[in-house]
């Protein structure tokens, strides 16, 4: 391998440490020269270039932090081309790329001052994987390490490890396959002092075995935490001047005080009462200042509604910390109001309308034939997806106008957590062999809408039909942290998610949890924090499982009768090949007859579809026809004569199976010519006699005449 030069004229700077038994190594200066800061991570074979691009100043009227954290996967780093016929060049990420993208973003984002309007980038591009196991955590510690090589105000570094069980103990880097087997798919972030974020998708694990994934991470990221630091040491990064956007504090006192006996008990209203006390409250509040201000009142409105909304927040903050009382007077560990319904759309083939408080998710079950689910083609992965999930909340749900497009980073974030959620209870393809797709269209949201998503899917399912091994719930909680005081929440709505200091979804059965998110505002949680909230959680799910299973106690013992009807029949893999026909003629010939759809699969494994169980009937008896086996001594009613020729005819008894009947097994008389006794289309009952070593079928029709009037006469 050459020499690689730096035109800066700087050495190139490598770090290294032992993760998790293999070395991590973390390089600066080889590539990148023109970015603020980029860092090439190592580990095993996978190689991963992070980029920070930061500007130098502050954008003027921004009213957020403009962060952005983007995941590259390029087809070339597993040595693939992308399977697509007409595209072979990276486009829009795949699904999977945007949500390894946010999950790399969720720990990073809270670590930022607020007021921090200086835009940054981030990029993580993965330039070679290793398919031991995936890239996404070794891509959240490049991202980290080029964001603390800035110089900019980024509380980390963070690190983060995904983590299964293998022989039924915690272990980091799995393959894939192995985290499939192992029951438990968890992925933990966090800086030095605690966690930030948490993902995991489980097969009904306990809350128990949740809390040590979650220490045994933390402990173990503590290394690439410790890298990260020496290496900016190292690189004698100097700290970059910056100034915050924040509220103009006399106009905050101003808001406050103006608030002071209008907050408290006279927003304490059940939803949506409280929501129309705050939108009258606000008006009334922008009203008198403007009124106050005059002509001043428009340069400064925005922040005048900003001193708002930062008072209500605050408001709520305190009424929990001192009080213990949420914003619509529930106690701590309640839910709100529930209601649900099942079959509500008629041509659905399984339907929910799941209610919470003002949150409502609608959700839509379609079954189909396995040759309906989906491919996936990434960098990682080229399988298929049976299971779908598909999420969507539109302007309306909020009470805004938004223009309709494409699914977001949130869309599709919130239709993999539900999507998640169900996986562990789905029968498998052998009990069930059906494409399904799952779709909640939301309807209405005051928080939490993927736990409804979640909820609303179950109910759906279960309406369909779909034996699911046990119903599944889920729950979102919220924290309050004042100091050492930290309240937990049940079932937040918007306004304690806004005020509040982390979002916490949990999913399950009544046995354990199948799916888990956790985000944190603030700069890391201790372990027995998120203990205590696991196990408000579980109460809150159970609550929620019951309410369902008041609605539907069970799955619908038939499908609905606008379902396909799919029928699985197994044959010699030998024999797809008389299946298809050549140039398909066979199987088109059996589609158009029967009016089923017909999926193949390389085990021999043939999954016959149709709402109609006749035409079900008719495509397994075409199959059975051609992969069955002649049988010696069988009689084979109105076969067809096929050929007729001086010494025998030849007779079709299966398709694609033709035996001779010699000229002597015709008939006990002497036959001087067989075209005066047979003739081609001519359909005979024929015996098998005898199957030579070249496997050629012998046929007679004398002794199948003569099988058949014995039969007759012993009747």
């Amino acid at each position: 391998m050459g020499q690689t030069i730096n035109p800066n004229g700087k050495e190139i700077i490598k770090v290294e440490t032992d993760f998790c038994g293999q070395k991590l190594s973390l390089e600066v200066g080889r590539v990148g020269f023109r970015t603020t800061a980029s860092v090439i991570v190592r580990y095993g074979e996978t190689v991963v270039l992070g980029t920070a691009m930061l500007s130098p100043r502050a954008i003027p009227g921004m009213d957020y932090f403009p962060l952005s954290v983007d995941y590259e996967e390029k087809f070339y780093a597993s040595g693939k081309i992308s399977g697509s016929r007409f595209i072979k060049r990276e486009g829009r990420p795949s699904d999977e790329a945007i949500l390894i993208g946010r999950l790399i973003d969720r720990p990073i984002r809270p670590l930022w001052p607020k007021g921090y309007r200086n835009e940054v980038q981030a990029i993580a591009t993965v330039l070679s994987l290793d398919p031991n196991f995936r890239p996404d955590v070794i891509a959240m510690i490049a991202v980290s390490a080029a964001l603390s090589l800035t110089g900019a105000p980024f509380d980390g570094p963070v690190a983060g490890l995904r983590i299964g069980l293998k022989d039924s103990k915690l272990q980091a880097f799995l393959s894939s396959e192995d985290l499939g087997r192992g029951g438990l798919d968890i992925v933990v972030a966090g800086t030095e002092s605690g966690v930030t974020m948490v993902e995991a998708g489980a097969n009904e694990v306990s809350e128990e075995q949740i809390v040590e994934a979650i220490k045994f991470a933390q402990e173990n990221i503590q290394p690439a935490i410790k890298i990260q630091k020496e290496l900016v040491a190292k690189m004698n990064v100097a700290k970059q001047e910056y100034s915050l956007t924040l509220p103009n504090q006399e106009i905050q006192n101003e808001v406050t005080q103006y608030l002071a006996d209008k907050l408290g008990d006279n927003l304490r209203k059940p939803y949506p009462e409280r929501n129309e006390l705050i939108a009258n409250l606000k008006q009334t509040t922008l009203e008198y200042f403007a009124k106050k201000l005059g002509e001043q009142y428009s340069e400064v409105a925005s922040e005048y509604e900003e001193a708002f909304t930062f008072a209500l927040h605050q408001d709520v903050r305190n009424e929990i910390i001192s009080k213990n009382v949420r914003p619509d007077g529930r106690k701590l560990d309640e839910v709100r109001p529930l209601s649900s319904e099942v079959g509500i759309l008629p041509r659905a083939h399984g339907s929910s309308l799941f209610t919470r408080g003002l949150t409502q998710a609608m959700n839509i079950v379609t079954l189909a034939p396995l040759s309906f689910s989906q491919l996936i083609d990434t960098m990682e992965q080229n399988t298929e997806k049976r299971y779908m999930h598909h999420y969507n909340a539109p302007g309306y749900t909020v009470g805004e106008i938004r223009r309709l497009g494409s699914p977001g980073r949130r869309e599709i974030g919130h239709s993999y957590l539900a999507e998640r959620a169900l996986i562990p209870v789905l029968p498998d393809e052998a009990s069930f062999p059906y494409a399904i797709r799952s779709v909640t269209e939301i309807m209405s949201q005051n928080g939490s809408t993927s736990m409804a998503a979640t909820c609303s899917s179950c109910l759906a399912l279960m309406d369909a039909g779909v034996p699911l091994k046990a119903p599944v719930s889920g729950i979102a909680m919220g924290l309050i942290k004042d100091g050492s005081k930290t309240i937990i929440l049940s079932d937040i709505a918007d306004a304690e998610d806004f005020a509040g200091d982390m979002d916490f979804k949990v999913t399950g059965t009544t046995k354990g949890i199948t799916a888990l998110q956790m985000d944190m505002k603030v700069h890391g949680l201790d372990v027995e924090v998120l203990k205590e909230a696991l196990t408000q959680a579980k109460a809150g799910r159970a609550f929620i499982l019951n309410h369902m299973l008041s609605t539907i106690d069970g799955v619908r013992e038939e499908l609905s009768v606008y379902a396909p009807r799919v029928v699985s029949v197994k044959i010699n893999p030998d024999k797809i090949r008389e299946i298809i026909g050549k140039g398909g003629e066979t199987i088109q010939k059996i589609t158009q007859e029967s009016g089923a759809v017909i999926d193949i699969k390389d085990d021999g494994t043939i999954n016959i579809a149709s709402p109609d169980q006749n035409s079900i009937e008719i495509a397994k008896k075409m199959i059975d026809a051609i992969t069955a086996i002649p049988e010696v001594g069988k009689i084979y009613k109105d076969s067809q004569v096929v050929s007729v020729l001086d010494f025998g005819a030849f007779v079709q008894i299966l398709p694609g199976k033709d035996g001779l009947v010699h000229v002597s097994e015709i008939d006990d008389q002497r036959i001087d010519k067989v075209s005066d006794v047979l003739s081609v289309g001519q359909k005979v009952d024929v015996k098998l006699i005898a199957i030579d070593d070249k496997g050629r079928l012998q046929l007679s029709i004398k002794a199948a005449k003569k099988d058949l009037n014995n039969d007759e006469s012993s009747n």
